[in-house]
C-alpha cells in the first residue's frame, strides 16, 4: 500500500448544506453520509465560488474564482489548456478516475436561449480559438448503442465513466449503457409512460425506470467496479464520484418516490418574510401572480407552499437515494481493504433555493441556501466526529487536496489549504468571495446580471452592477436576511467599508499565470 492516501471524493449536484441528517435536518434520512461526518470534519460554513454547476465544478478543478479561469457561466467551457488539481495528482504519481457527471464542457448541443451573435464579425472574438474540438460532453460523443472508451486524460483525469444531464434521462456513457442493456429504453424514456401520480409541482415526473437501471445506481456501480480494480495496485487513487442528482426534475425512481410525503414538510420562510424584497424578487412573484412560468426550466422562479412541499418530498426521495449508494462504495472500498489509507470527501456544487422565501432553483439571489453547500473532510488520520465554524470556499479543496497528498500547487492556484482548520479550533477565510454571472437577462433584468458578494460571520454584502440597488444583511441579527439594510442611512459606514474590502477582493483577480520570464 502507498504511504499517500488515496482520496474518494462525492459530490452531489443542487444540494443545499441544510438537507442531510448530520446537519439537523428533521425529516431527511442520510444515514451514510452521517456516518462519514461521525468519523470527520463537517464544516458549517462553507461556500461556493459561484452558485450554478459548470462554473463552480471548474472552480473545484483549477482553485480559481470563474473570473480567472474563464468558464463564467453555463454554456462555456474550461480550455483545455486549463490546468486542474488533478493534472498535478497524475503527475504525481496518482491513478485518477472521474465517474458520473463533469460539466466542464457543455452537454447539450442546444445554441443559447439569447446572446449576440458574433459570426457576422471579421474578428469575432477577444481571444483566438485554441484549435480545440469542446463537443466531448456533446450527445454527438455518445451517439452509439453500446459503450465506447471516453477520450483520456480529459483535465487529469485517465480514467472516465461520464454522465451527461440531469433526471432520469442522462446521456453520455450510461445513455449508452441504458439503450444496450435496457430492450425497452425508448419505451421507458417516453413520457406517455409515466407512472400515474397526483402530483403538480412544476417539473415533477414519475419516472417508469427502476432503481437499479437509474443514472445514480449507475454512478455507485462504475465506482464500485473501479475500487474492486484497485485492490492490487500499488499507486495511490483519487477517484472523484459525481452524482448529477437531487438536481431537478424531481424524479426519485421506484420506491423513492413516496418516501417521504409532502405533509412532512413546511415552508418556513415565505416571501411575505422578507420586509423589503429587491426587484429580481418581485419579478418572480409578479411572474407567479400572472400565473407565468420561465421560458425554460433551468430558471428560477416562485412557487406555491404546497408545489415546494411537493419538491421537498421528492427531493429528500433523491438524496435518500443517493445516501444509499454512498454506503454502498464505502461499504465496498471497506471490503476491499482501502479504507484505512483513504481520504473521504463529501459536497455539492451548489444549493437550491428550496422554498426560501418561496423561492425554487438557482440564480441571481445570493441567499445562502444556494451559496453554502455541505462539506464533509474525514481523514484516516484521525476519523473522529468534528466541527468546524472556518469559513472556507470551493476554490479552497484543491490546494487541500494536494497538501494531503503532499504535491505542491501551480502557480496561479488562489485557493488555500484549509487542513489546519480540520480540528475545530482555528479559522481559515475572514470572508469568501461569491460570484455570479447570468448568461442573459432574466428575472427582471435589462442585461445579463453581474453580482458580487462578500460574506462573513456578520455580513452579507451583494453588488448587483449597472443597479442601484443592492443587498446588505446584518447575518448576527437576522440570519435568515429577511431586512436589507442597503438604503438604511444608519448602516452607510458598514456598508462603505464593505465596498472597500469587496474592492480589495476584485483587485486580486488577476490571473498571476504564467509568471513573467524576463526582466522587461
Amino acid at each position: 500500500m502507498s504511504d499517500k492516501p488515496n482520496f474518494l471524493f462525492f459530490i452531489t449536484d443542487q444540494q443545499r448544506a441544510d438537507w442531510l441528517g448530520c446537519a439537523g435536518h428533521p425529516v431527511v434520512r442520510t444515514p451514510n453520509i452521517d456516518s462519514i461526518a461521525a468519523e470527520g470534519t463537517l464544516f458549517n460554513d462553507f461556500h461556493v465560488a459561484l452558485p450554478v454547476c459548470m462554473p463552480n465544478r471548474a472552480s473545484l478543478m483549477t482553485g480559481r474564482m470563474p473570473s480567472v479561469h474563464g468558464l463564467r457561466y453555463n454554456g462555456c467551457l474550461l480550455p483545455k489548456r486549463a490546468r486542474t488539481f488533478v493534472d498535478v495528482l497524475a503527475a504525481g504519481g496518482y491513478a485518477t478516475a472521474s465517474i458520473g457527471k463533469s460539466h466542464l464542457q457543455p452537454f447539450t448541443d442546444k445554441p443559447p436561449l439569447r446572446g449576440r451573435d458574433t459570426t457576422d464579425r471579421l474578428i469575432p472574438e477577444a481571444w483566438a480559438s485554441d484549435g480545440v474540438v469542446y463537443t466531448m460532453e456533446e450527445p454527438s460523443s455518445f451517439s452509439g448503442d453500446t459503450v465506447s472508451p471516453f477520450e483520456v486524460p480529459y483535465y487529469g483525469f485517465e480514467h472516465v465513466d461520464m454522465v451527461t444531464g440531469h433526471g432520469d434521462q442522462c446521456g453520455g456513457q450510461y445513455g449508452q449503457w441504458f439503450r444496450e442493456t435496457v430492450p425497452n429504453w425508448q419505451a421507458l424514456h417516453d413520457p406517455a409512460n409515466e407512472i400515474a401520480h397526483n402530483y403538480t409541482c412544476p417539473q415533477a415526473y414519475r419516472t417508469p425506470i427502476p432503481e437499479e437501471k437509474y443514472p445514480t445506481t449507475w454512478v455507485a456501480d462504475r465506482a464500485i467496479d473501479y475500487l474492486e480494480g484497485r485492490v492490487d495496485q500499488d499507486d495511490p487513487f483519487f477517484a472523484f464520484v459525481s452524482f448529477p442528482d437531487p438536481h431537478h426534475p424531481f424524479n426519485p425512481p421506484g420506491r423513492y418516490w413516496d418516501m417521504y410525503g409532502p405533509d412532512a414538510f413546511s415552508v418556513d420562510l415565505p416571501y411575505e418574510a422578507h420586509e423589503n424584497p429587491i426587484p429580481p424578487m418581485q419579478h418572480a412573484s409578479e411572474m407567479w401572480q400572472a400565473g407565468k412560468m420561465p421560458p425554460i426550466p433551468q430558471m428560477p422562479f416562485r412557487a406555491d407552499d404546497q408545489h415546494i412541499r411537493e419538491a421537498m418530498a421528492l427531493t429528500a426521495g433523491m438524496i435518500t437515494m443517493i445516501d444509499d449508494q454512498i454506503g454502498r462504495v464505502v461499504q465496498s472500498l471497506k471490503a476491499s481493504g482501502q479504507y484505512d489509507n483513504t481520504v473521504i470527501i463529501f459536497t455539492s456544487d451548489h444549493g437550491d433555493y428550496l422554498g426560501d422565501f418561496n423561492m425554487m432553483l438557482k440564480g441571481p439571489l445570493q441567499l445562502p441556501s444556494i451559496t453554502r453547500v455541505p462539506m464533509i473532510w474525514s481523514d484516516p488520520k484521525t476519523r473522529a466526529a468534528r466541527r468546524t465554524a472556518a469559513m472556507a470556499s470551493t476554490i479552497d479543496l484543491s490546494a487541500s487536496v494536494l497538501e494531503r497528498a503532499g504535491l505542491e500547487p501551480y502557480n496561479g492556484m488562489q485557493g488555500r489549504s484549509f487542513l489546519a482548520a480540520l480540528d475545530g479550533t482555528t479559522a481559515h477565510r475572514r470572508e469568501v468571495l461569491i460570484e455570479h454571472n447570468d448568461g442573459g437577462p432574466r428575472m427582471g433584468f435589462k442585461k445579463a446580471a453581474r453580482v458580487r458578494t462578500l460574506r462573513d460571520q456578520k455580513w452579507r454584502f451583494s453588488v448587483f452592477a449597472g443597479e442601484t440597488w443592492g443587498e446588505l444583511y446584518d447575518l448576527e441579527a437576522d440570519p435568515r436576511e429577511t431586512r436589507n439594510l442597503w438604503d438604511d442611512p444608519a448602516y452607510a459606514k458598514d456598508k462603505a467599508e464593505l465596498s472597500l474590502r469587496l474592492v480589495e477582493h476584485l483587485t486580486f483577480q488577476m490571473d498571476e499565470s504564467p509568471r513573467a520570464t524576463r526582466l522587461a
